[in-house]
């Protein structure tokens, strides 16, 4: 499950997407409201121009149609995390996912989360996870965005780590050595 501060922060996102094209390495999840509060983060936080974010909408629903959740306002007053993040926790119950990528770790404590048999993790250890498993698929992923953007894989995982401090260390280091 990929909350909207993660879907609103392009470069985290675009990773994590191109590592759910095939071959995938997970299947992302979300649901409207998710998708709703990710396009107010990328209009009103980051200043996108509205019809970026709306690009952007277009692309998940059509690369990702199997990843909209439904159907689960049933759960939500059954969820205790965050009352502004409960939609999320629902959505994950709902469509039994087992993670929720967040920044916000805040919002989603332990309690709330584990009688449901759910985690909430930070981007980066859910990339560093992945690296992990599949380290060419990774770097291959990684190489494709810094070409696409006319830099330097290392150059990418520097302005990565200003997100992604944990993740952006070891691939730097990995490609040291």
């Amino acid at each position: 499950m990929l909350d909207a501060c993660v879907l609103a922060n392009y470069g985290v996102a675009n990773l994590l997407l191109l590592l759910a094209e095939k071959p995938r390495l997970y299947l992302p999840l979300w649901s409207e409201e998710i998708l709703a509060e990710t396009r107010r983060t990328q209009t009103g936080k980051f200043r996108w121009e509205e019809r970026l974010a709306d690009s952007f909408q277009t692309q998940l629903k059509a690369e990702f149609p199997e990843s909209l959740v439904s159907g689960f306002d049933h759960l939500i007053d059954e969820c205790t995390n965050d009352i502004k993040d409960r939609h999320v926790l629902a959505c994950a119950i709902h469509s039994k996912a087992e993670v929720i990528l967040t920044f916000n770790l805040k919002d989603f404590q332990n309690d709330a989360l584990s009688p449901w048999q759910i985690a909430a993790t930070h981007p980066q250890d859910y990339l560093l996870m992945l690296f992990e498993l599949e380290p060419l698929h990774v770097m291959h992923q990684l190489g494709a965005i810094s070409q696409k953007r006319g830099m330097t894989v290392e150059d990418h995982l520097i302005d990565l780590g200003k997100f992604l401090p944990k993740f952006a260390s070891r691939l730097l280091d990995d490609l040291e050595t």
